[in-house]
């Protein structure tokens, strides 16, 4: 007999855990059905099961899992596959454990007679509005295979997406990251193993010298106070994101910062239009993916456009009244709706602003990274300068006044 941990759900949806003895691993699987337990992940005892002990840390998907799911999905369900027997397959060979877990709780909850969509509803963060909003519509028409399809490239695209703004964003993070460390290393350690030959020169030392020993000193003296100044300011700032009047600032803040601005203006077009698309395209009510539209943005000024454009579109406005009249999106987008108005193809209209936009975006990180790099470089360059500046003019101070002799 072997020993087995297992993350499974029961027939309520709750996550249970623990361990097993069975001969092999195909009869710890039968034993957990037999206890109406729908695996998750079933592994021999040992270092494998820690992931059971660690489950609370499960990560959310990602939109590349997501995307990866809905391609499986569809290719089971062409097989001929029944919907339940594709979701306990896929529960079962799904990497990310989260999205496996509500798979499985699915896969019972269909079991007890209710829809895929309605299954799904339950697992709102796994499963976004969009999401059960167009598998609702596809098990309404019979087209489940396309809704799942578009969902896929929903998810494809957005994690591109994500991927081209994250990379304008990490960059900097990082080398800022690098200088703070820069700065602390040469305060903590090197400025203090010169500090006592500056105390012996017996001569006044320059203004930047003497602010960096008293930077060096503050620094070694009240670490404590810094650490928790920089903790009080991580809590005020997660505080602050749930503030209105904050957001709307900084929100506006980024539409503004020159090209940071337009590639913020840039990425929410997209989003927007791509979302829309799909929604659209799926025989959703253009109120409704409005809606579903407007929870995507993550500006809320966009957000707000949007939701503002849906309570005109319900008392009889074009959709891109509404938008012109905000002044949010850029006039391309206004003119390119309304283009797809008089010519009764909004979808195809908002697949191309869709396509056109994510190629924006993509120029647009290159162009900002491109100019970031040299002013990253020049800002390294003056922060280490000044610190080694601060070390050497003493030095060259003291070594003039040995030549003068």
């Amino acid at each position: 007999m072997s020993s087995f941990t297992y993350l499974a759900v029961d027939k309520s949806g709750r996550e249970v855990k623990g361990f097993l003895e069975a001969d092999n691993l195909e009869k710890a699987a039968e034993e957990l059905k037999r206890n109406n337990l729908m695996a998750v992940s079933l592994n021999s005892a040992g270092a494998l099961g820690r992931e059971v002990k660690f489950s609370f840390m499960m990560k959310k998907p990602k939109p590349r899992d997501m995307s990866v799911f809905c391609r499986q999905f569809v290719s089971i369900l062409t097989a001929g596959v029944p919907v339940l027997s594709a979701l306990e397959m896929l529960s079962l060979q799904t990497e990310n454990k989260r999205l496996a877990a509500a798979l499985a709780s699915c896969t019972l909850e269909i079991e007890k007679g209710e829809s895929l969509a309605d299954a799904m509803s339950a697992h709102g963060k796994i499963f976004p509005d969009m999401f059960i909003t167009m598998v609702r519509a596809g098990e309404a028409t019979g087209s489940l295979e396309i809704s799942f399809t578009r969902m896929a490239q929903q998810f494809e695209k957005d994690a591109k997406l994500r991927a081209t703004v994250r990379k304008a964003s990490i960059y900097p993070v990082i080398v800022a990251l690098i200088a703070v460390g820069v700065v602390i290393g040469m305060l903590t350690f090197v400025i203090p193993t010169f500090q006592t030959m500056f105390e012996q020169l017996g001569t006044e030392l320059p203004a930047l010298t003497r602010g960096v020993i008293a930077a060096s000193k503050f620094m070694q003296k009240y670490y404590l106070l810094i650490i928790g100044g920089l903790a009080l300011l991580v809590l005020l700032f997660r505080q602050l994101r749930n503030n209105s009047g904050w957001r709307h600032f900084a929100d506006r803040l980024k539409m503004k910062l020159g090209p940071l601005g337009k590639l913020t203006v840039k990425t929410a077009s997209a989003r927007m239009a791509r979302t829309l698309s799909t929604l659209l395209a799926a025989g959703i009510p253009l109120i409704d993916a409005l809606d579903i539209t407007a929870d995507t943005m993550t500006n809320v000024y966009f957000k707000e456009a949007l939701q503002d454009a849906k309570d005109d579109v319900s008392m009889g406005s074009t959709l891109s009244e509404p938008l012109i009249r905000g002044g949010i999106f850029p006039n391309l987008v206004c003119h390119m709706l309304k283009i797809g108005e008089d010519t009764g193809n909004m979808e195809g209209m908002l697949d191309k602003l869709a396509d056109y936009y994510e190629e924006e975006v993509t120029q647009a990180t290159e162009q900002l990274m491109a100019a970031l790099e040299p002013l990253i470089i020049i800002f390294l360059a003056v922060v280490v300068g000044t610190l080694i500046l601060a070390i050497i003019s003493p030095m060259a101070k003291m070594y003039g006044a040995l030549d003068a002799l």
